[in-house]
């Protein structure tokens, strides 16, 4: 295992920078806007339906997730809530959208050991002017050969890229926080990875028990990666 590797793909939200914490705060928020229509508990519920209905119209990523509590919000409210309300929803998209970027720990230290090394390539998913924002502030693209935002992380989203630049599927190594979208689709098309789990993860990327296995290595910090190359 990792042996032979020329190439390593890194994900971005969550791996390399705080993500997940910004949508489940401005969910937390969400609700308290709401709080006067139907419990926490409830909004969550179907804040996610909704988003799971839009996820093939609008993809992922903040935009898509405002859109996503304005339907909710007028879905609960049945179409009572006020203008301002949803002026709120708006701007808490903005402040998300406004973040600073926060990197994990450890992060730029192993993006400059392996650099140089290896080829280096960052594929995250999300939107992409979000996505090149959240890059750019990070300070962290002078690291990498390739840049790519895909619409999803499935097998044939990772066959289609290592094709179009020429990797052999042998020679590529995954990094990231993910088992649905950057770990478990890249061991089924016969490349490596290491998993990097994050404290908090969106329902939508979580897996069965079942669905977990041996294939793939799993590290408390991104700094033990530097243990298995």
């Amino acid at each position: 295992m990792y042996s032979n590797i020329k190439v390593i793909g890194f994900d971005a939200d969550d791996t390399l920078w705080v993500n997940e914490t910004y949508f489940r705060e401005t969910e937390h928020k969400f609700a308290q806007l709401l709080s006067a229509y139907e419990t926490e508990n409830k909004i969550d519920q179907e804040l996610f339906k909704k988003e799971m209905q839009n996820l093939d119209i609008y993809g992922y990523g903040v935009k898509g997730f405002v859109l996503s509590m304005v339907e909710c919000a007028l879905e609960l409210s049945n179409h009572q809530i006020s203008n301002k309300a949803i002026m709120e929803i708006i701007n808490l998209g903005k402040e998300m959208i406004d973040k600073p970027v926060e990197l994990l720990d450890h992060v730029e230290t192993v993006l400059k050991s392996l650099n140089g090394k290896y080829r280096l390539i960052l594929l995250t998913k999300g939107d992409l002017l979000d996505q090149e924002r959240k890059l750019e502030k990070s300070g962290l693209s002078r690291y990498f050969h390739h840049i790519e935002v895909l619409s999803d992380k499935k097998e044939s989203n990772y066959s289609n890229l290592l094709e179009h630049l020429e990797i052999e599927v042998s020679e590529f190594l995954m990094i990231g926080n993910s088992l649905k979208s950057d770990i478990l689709p890249l061991v089924n098309i016969g490349a490596q990875a290491i998993h990097v789990p994050f404290h908090t993860t969106w329902a939508h990327e979580k897996v069965a028990p079942h669905e977990e296995n041996d294939s793939y290595a799993t590290v408390s910090s991104i700094k033990e990666v530097l243990n298995f190359l």
